[in-house]
Formats: structure tokens, C-alpha cells, sequence
């Protein structure tokens, strides 16, 4: 992308995902407002990772076409022209689009992260977001709700950081909490090897239950929805219990292989959460 160019130009792949983004039996409505949102959010990271110009410039540049699309002004970016109908049609508020910005900005400044608590604040800028809008788009977003939704959102993004354990550090970054690492005798350097030390396993294997149980806010949030709400979160839901089942099954050595969800055990999962209730309601 030349520098002032449309900031839009970049690849949005969904099948990188560990969920569907948008299942092909949604809606058309509801399919196209769920692409518009993943494709903004996908511009935005692949900016803040990837962009071989100034990547703060850049990220710069969407917040000013951001505060120009709900000051209801004309946008040029192609992304955000999509986005444009969706932001209308759905009644969706700014913040949450400008804090997946912010995220974006803060991997520029930092690197990694001293304690769980201190990622978790960087997941609600990077990731929570995304389930607010998802809620906000089918109409059926409440504070209870929402808090349920962050909680999936951070354990999904959790999880996509211990399969990318690897590929992080290449890029100079390290999302294991520092104090973790120490508590496990795990090093920087560790995160190099070709295979994952046998104290790396241990730790990645604690991490991906911290990551599993925030995840399990997932069944009482897809038992509040109605209709294609549910379908859709479900999915989420289910592509990150099949991603942790994938770490388990690596036993946390995320360096050799990237561990990879298989897609009949997420439509397995999916269907459960959809379909399956117990007695009682209680799961």
C-alpha cells in the first residue's frame, strides 16, 4: 500500500480463522454485515502487523476515515465503504471499532507483557470489541451479555496466541506473561527452539485452560440468544473449544507444528451448543 493510499488494500482471508466468521446458512443480511465487520477488523491487524510502510501512520489515517464515516462524511477506503451500510443499517456505536485501533497501536509500542492481568487489558482492546459488535449487529447486545461475550473473546484470542507462540516471537513479540514464564523456569531464548522444551509444554498447556474456562462463559451466552444470533456465536464458541482441544492434543508444543482445529470436531461442537439442551436448561 503507497503511503496514502486506501488503507483498505490488504487481504482479509476468514479461512485463517480458528471460527467461521460467517456461517453460509446465515442470512444474506446478516452474512454481509458479518463480512463488512471481519474485514475491517482484519485490515486493521494486517496494518499493525504486517504493513511494510509507517504502521502507525497508517492505523492513523482508519481512525480519521472512522471519525469521518459516523460524522457521517464520505469515506474513500473500500473497507470502510463496506462497512459504511452496515454501521448504518445496525445502529453501531464507534468505540469499539476505534479500540480495535488502539490495540493495533499499542503492538507497536509494546512487546510483551509483565502478568495475565496486564494481557487480559490488552484483549480488551484487541479483542472484545469484535463480540460487542457481533451482539450489536443482530440487535440482542445487553450488559449482560456483553460481559459474557468479553469473556469468549479473550479466551479466543488467548487461544490464537498459544498457537502462535512461534510465529510471535519471529515478529518480535511475546504474549506468555513474563512473570508466568518465570514461574516455569521458560526462557526468551526457549521460544526459538525448534520443539517446545518440556517446561514450555507445561506452561502453554495451564495457559490454554485459562484461555478454556474464560471460553466456557460461551454456553450461558449462547443459551440467552434468539435466532440467528445464536447460530453465529455458536460457531464462534465452537471453533475455540475445537482450538483448545487442538493445543491439548499437541501437548503444548506449539513450536514444531502449529496446532490447528479440526473442522468436523467444530461442526460437532456447534451443533451441541445449538441443538443440545439438558433438562433444566443447565449445561
Amino acid at each position: 500500500m503507497a503511503a496514502g493510499g486506501a488503507v483498505g488494500d490488504v487481504d482479509v482471508r476468514a479461512g485463517e480463522e480458528n471460527f467461521p466468521v460467517a456461517l453460509r446458512v446465515l442470512p444474506a443480511r446478516h452474512r454481509r454485515h458479518l463480512v463488512a465487520v471481519y474485514g475491517y477488523a482484519r485490515m486493521v491487524d494486517e496494518l499493525g502487523d504486517s504493513y511494510a510502510g509507517d504502521r502507525v501512520a497508517a492505523l492513523e489515517r482508519v481512525r480519521t476515515q472512522v471519525d469521518d464515516l459516523w460524522a457521517g462524511r464520505t469515506v474513500d477506503d473500500p473497507v470502510l465503504r463496506r462497512l459504511a451500510a452496515t454501521v448504518v443499517e445496525c445502529g453501531l456505536g464507534r468505540e469499539p471499532f476505534v479500540d480495535l485501533i488502539e490495540a493495533n497501536l499499542l503492538d507497536q509500542r509494546v512487546v510483551a507483557y509483565a502478568s495475565f492481568e496486564d494481557l487480559l487489558g490488552y484483549c480488551r482492546l484487541s479483542a472484545n470489541p469484535v463480540g460487542r459488535i457481533v451482539l450489536e449487529v443482530f440487535g440482542q447486545s445487553t450488559p449482560a451479555r456483553v460481559a459474557l461475550s468479553d469473556d469468549v473473546c479473550t479466551g479466543l484470542q488467548l487461544l490464537e496466541h498459544w498457537q502462535d507462540v512461534g510465529e510471535d516471537r519471529r515478529a518480535g513479540r511475546v504474549y506468555l506473561p513474563e512473570h508466568d514464564m518465570a514461574a516455569y523456569g521458560v526462557s526468551a531464548a526457549d521460544l526459538d527452539a525448534p520443539v517446545a522444551s518440556p517446561a514450555l509444554r507445561e506452561l502453554l498447556l495451564v495457559e490454554t485452560e485459562r484461555a478454556a474456562a474464560l471460553l466456557g462463559s460461551g454456553d450461558p451466552l449462547v443459551r440467552q440468544l434468539r435466532g440467528w444470533a445464536r447460530l453465529a456465536v455458536a460457531g464462534f464458541v465452537a471453533g475455540g473449544e475445537a482450538t483448545a482441544a487442538a493445543l491439548r492434543r499437541s501437548g503444548g508444543d506449539v513450536l514444531s507444528v502449529t496446532p490447528r482445529p479440526r473442522k468436523a470436531e467444530t461442526l460437532a461442537r456447534l451443533l451441541r451448543g445449538v441443538v443440545w439442551q439438558p433438562p433444566g436448561g443447565a449445561r
